[in-house]
């Protein structure tokens, strides 16, 4: 086959969350078929593009969007057909370079990574003739639907309010109008169909390097929870102030020498000014290898409330044979079994309660880490995702 990817961000080896996704499905696709990419690439992040160039029959970077003026952002929320959220990921030069390649190349398929840029299969006639698949990490609709009723009215629940016009109407026509749409999970699919009963939709997973995520014991235990996200992504930054507010002030006072480790990309300023505030928060920003935290980490906490799709993080944790803890949300997708394979809890106090026992418990901490490593090793290698996803595209392909 002949596949063409566009994502909103740079994929590549050193990225964390939906990106390294999108990498692995790159890397390996390329083993066996002709894969060219197009993204848009943070400034910061340019360094990265050989890391997945050197996969790709054709590659394109495009410079991420500017900001746009508030007079334009205004007119736009009153009177453009295309949603705000959207709009935020628009750009000529994508268009532009969309229209090149595939004036230049003929793809069997192409597959939008992230809803975001779906936005340029739809309606598209210059790939008149091409397979167009949307996969769905995150439906926009429904993440902003459940922030409003989680946030309300802090100045993220109205942010998310002020998204959802027209978000679902647009969102929904352009995933009826795809060849095929992919969602990470079966709950993630089951909500789509819920809206639109017509849609076609392949349940494609996410995946973890078992290899390389595993444990060495070259890091001593610390009493000490941790959490991997990156952080300008809303249920991850809602995810530390939660679990901060709600948990920790009682896993605290049971165990005074917890520390919470906040790992990942660029913090948010309240992020920062919440390890200013309480010693025991240690916020780590980017690093260069997040193995040493789950390894001097006793447990992985997952208390997201918000968003949808499928947490890499989670996975990354049972590769690591990290005992976990996590909300129904945060652990769909795993068919995780709640006591076995990680702790699932919604409630705070029960949420904080298993951390507890868990900092106390040695046995308990590594016959749920044991779980864990073995249900990531059985089902979720990368390599068994992407031969799910090659399996899916070579069905619609050769159905023509």
């Amino acid at each position: 086959m002949d596949i063409l990817f566009l994502c909103k961000t740079l994929p590549h080896e050193k990225v964390i969350g939906g990106p390294i996704l999108v990498y692995n499905r790159v890397r390996i696709l390329s083993r066996r078929h002709n894969v060219s990419l197009l993204c848009f690439v943070p400034e910061e992040e340019r360094e990265y593009q050989d890391s997945v160039a050197r996969f790709c029959l054709d590659y394109r970077g495009v410079p991420m969007p500017g900001p746009r003026p508030f007079p334009r952002k205004a007119w736009d929320f009153l009177f453009s057909p295309v949603p705000i959220y959207f709009l935020n990921s628009r750009s000529p030069l994508m268009f532009e370079a969309l229209r090149e390649m595939v004036g230049k190349h003929c793809y069997d398929v192409v597959v939008s990574e992230y809803s975001a840029v779906a936005q340029y299969l739809f309606r598209n006639p210059d790939l008149a003739g091409m397979k167009r698949v949307m996969s769905v990490h995150e439906c926009y609709y429904l993440a902003r639907r459940k922030a409003w009723r989680v946030q309300r009215f802090s100045r993220e629940g109205v942010s998310a309010l002020f998204n959802l016009k027209g978000l679902r109407r647009f969102e929904f026509e352009m995933y009826a109008d795809a060849d095929l749409v992919l969602t990470l999970t079966p709950e993630g699919r089951q909500e789509l169909l819920d809206i639109r009963p017509d849609l076609k939709i392949e349940v494609v997973p996410h995946g973890v390097d078992v290899e390389r995520f595993c444990v060495s014991g070259e890091c001593e235990k610390e009493e000490a929870v941790m959490f991997l996200g990156n952080y300008p992504h809303d249920p991850n930054r809602d995810a530390v102030l939660y679990f901060h507010q709600r948990m920790w002030p009682r896993i605290r006072r049971e165990v005074p020498s917890a520390r919470f480790y906040v790992v990942g990309k660029d913090p948010t300023p309240d992020l920062l000014e919440l390890a200013r505030e309480d010693p025991s928060v240690v916020v780590t920003g980017t690093v260069e290898d997040v193995r040493p935290y789950f390894e001097r980490s006793k447990v992985f906490v997952n208390p997201v409330r918000i968003g949808g799709g499928f947490r890499g993080k989670l996975l990354e944790a049972m590769a690591m044979g990290l005992p976990i803890v996590t909300t129904s949300l945060g652990a769909e997708g795993v068919e995780a079994e709640d006591g076995r394979d990680m702790v699932i809890a919604d409630d705070p106090e029960e949420f904080a309660a298993a951390v507890i026992r868990l900092l106390r418990d040695d046995e308990l901490c590594c016959r749920l880490g044991d779980s864990a490593r073995r249900l990531a090793e059985e089902r979720f290698s990368w390599e068994k995702g992407v031969e799910r996803l090659e399996r899916v595209l070579l069905d619609l392909v050769e159905k023509g």
